[in-house]
């Protein structure tokens, strides 16, 4: 039986601090990406483009950073959610195994906040495996509302036997939102809460690995002043049974 490694990460368009003291960090995610080691990479708040930062700092990279995080040999795929004066940003995935397709659907719930899901179908030792990476919005009522487009997402777009993961920034204080995502048939490691938010000094956990058609098999986060440094959110790693 084979372990699938699946880690989410929201990289903070790859800047921390603010104003002038604001620092570029996106070198040193990329070293972490590699870190994580796992199969399959979901990220949110990634830049395509931002034209004022790019100004701002000498060393922003040349490539959308979907593309600058990619390890050797990994595949990437990127969706914009949000578009801005400046730029824009959305979720991408990075992949051990070969990509088959990509989908995106619009999960934007108001006029003030800009989401989406990007879905990615990967093949896994000749098994199709969906992916689907997720940055719920911030309001209670607007995330039950997303998880029940996701619900529809799903029962259209995937077919019924098919191994399923969903990955991301769920914003879930409490973790609320479990009930709603086991009436969808998706389950995660349930065990002991892996706080991930904020990086500094973790007191919730906001992000989230759940899968239909596989078995959890554990989850952890890595923790130290290297990982608070990169992100305002820690990355979460979980392990599948295949």
């Amino acid at each position: 039986m084979s372990i699938l490694r699946v880690a989410t990460y929201n990289i903070h368009k790859g800047v921390q601090g603010l104003g002038p003291v604001r620092r570029l960090e996106i070198h040193n995610l990329g070293h972490a990406v590699e870190q994580l080691d796992a199969d399959v990479v979901c990220l949110q708040e990634v830049r395509k483009v931002h034209r004022t930062e790019e100004r701002y700092f000498t060393r922003w990279p040349e490539l959308p950073q979907a593309e600058f995080l990619c390890p050797e040999g990994y595949f990437a795929v990127y969706q914009t959610n949000a578009r801005t004066r400046h730029g824009e940003h959305g979720n991408a995935l990075l992949s051990r195994w070969p990509v088959v397709s990509q989908g995106h659907e619009d999960m934007s719930d108001h006029r003030f906040e800009q989401r989406g899901l990007l879905h990615v179908q990967v093949l896994v030792n000749r098994r199709q495996v969906h992916v689907i990476v997720l940055h719920l919005g911030l309001i209670a009522g607007s995330r039950l509302r997303q998880i029940e487009q996701l619900g529809r997402y799903i029962e259209r777009e995937v077919p019924k036997k098919a191994p399923v993961v969903v990955a991301g920034d769920l914003n879930d204080w409490g973790a609320k939102l479990r009930p709603a995502m086991n009436k969808l048939g998706l389950q995660d490691f349930a065990g002991e809460r892996v706080n991930t938010y904020p990086s500094r000094l973790p007191i919730t956990q906001l992000d989230f690995v759940y899968a239909r058609g596989m078995k959890p098999a554990g989850v952890h986060a890595p923790r130290g002043r290297i990982w608070w440094r990169m992100s305002d959110h820690l990355p979460l790693i979980a392990d599948f049974k295949l």
